[in-house]
């Protein structure tokens, strides 16, 4: 069985960083500015939709950061290649959110790929978890489980903004009965222009695909804990250059621990996005230790062995 203390070091800064990008991610059509016609922002953010999902893949960089009274909380930045339809994602991660367990890595690999988030915890963790350094994380069992409260504390800040895929954020932004341009300007040289909405927690939840394997029950659990969280909304920001691709995409949350903040910039959009998981032998569920957990808490709460509790 492993040991809760393994637990919460090796899984509250991974899964709040990882469920923080992680999380809700077409349709082709004709790009380009349209030759003497001003377009509305409505029609430049869904030519940027159309475009964006026929691209299908990008190289991406991000930033996030988490009040430090989160579990994970702190400033990362990833980089590497993001894919969707089907969503797949090979990034590295670095910053004050790993920095906050003393035992993980300076730098962790993640994966992502059919639902499931793969964090790669070095030889530190092998050697604490049998030799298997890969932690897995199944995001809808994840999202089933945040209808307990327990569970749901922790996960909540990451499940608010599940997805970092461009094109569900643009379907997401699309929905915003406010949206509207608010100017131009250069980002990391090229000329964009900027675009910004803001969504409720439900307008966001409604468009959002990572969560369309839980029931209506289960959604309306995870709902009530978003919102018991604190959390009312989402303010989204895009730049979209010339040939209608987005170029960054920032989100802003306020929570009553603090701003949570993530912002992407992205580039060489169709790159190749072949993205592999590690072997069964080298992973560790997430799920089943914080169980495993959940049930070595309940046996010494009741100094027995044999009857346990589950989360759930």
């Amino acid at each position: 069985m492993v040991e809760r203390g393994i637990v919460r070091r090796r899984t509250a800064g991974a899964t709040g960083a990882a469920l923080l990008l992680a999380g809700a991610v077409a349709c082709g059509g004709e790009g380009g500015r349209a030759q003497g016609t001003e377009r509305t922002a409505l029609q430049v953010l869904t030519a940027a939709y159309e475009k964006t999902a026929e691209a299908k893949s990008a190289r991406v960089h991000m930033t996030m950061s988490m009040p430090a009274s989160m579990d994970g909380g702190g400033d990362m930045t990833m980089s590497g290649i993001m894919g969707w339809d089907p969503t797949v994602m090979d990034m590295t991660a670095e910053g004050s959110a790993l920095a906050s367990d003393p035992d993980a890595p300076d730098r962790m690999r993640i994966i992502w790929r059919d639902n499931v988030m793969y964090m790669d915890g070095g030889e530190d963790a092998a050697r604490e978890m049998d030799g298997k350094r890969w932690m897995k994380l199944d995001l809808g069992a994840a999202a089933k489980e945040a209808g307990d409260e327990q569970v749901a504390k922790q996960l909540s800040g990451g499940l608010a903004d599940m997805n970092q895929d461009p094109t569900q954020q643009l379907a997401m932004l699309l929905e915003s009965p406010n949206l509207k341009h608010v100017g131009s300007e250069k980002i990391d040289g090229v000329e964009a222009r900027h675009y910004k909405g803001t969504l409720t927690v439900e307008e966001m939840m409604g468009t959002n695909k990572s969560l369309e394997m839980l029931d209506a029950d289960e959604r309306e659990k995870l709902l009530d804990n978003i919102e018991k969280s604190g959390i009312k909304g989402y303010d989204t920001e895009v730049w979209v250059n010339d040939d209608d691709l987005p170029v960054r995409m920032d989100v802003g949350i306020d929570s009553p621990q603090g701003a949570i903040e993530m912002s992407m910039t992205m580039s060489d959009y169709g790159a190749e996005a072949d993205v592999y998981v590690p072997p069964a032998s080298e992973t560790v569920d997430l799920m089943e230790m914080f169980k495993d957990a959940a049930e070595l808490g309940a046996s010494e709460e009741t100094g027995t062995s044999g009857e346990t509790g589950v989360l759930g």
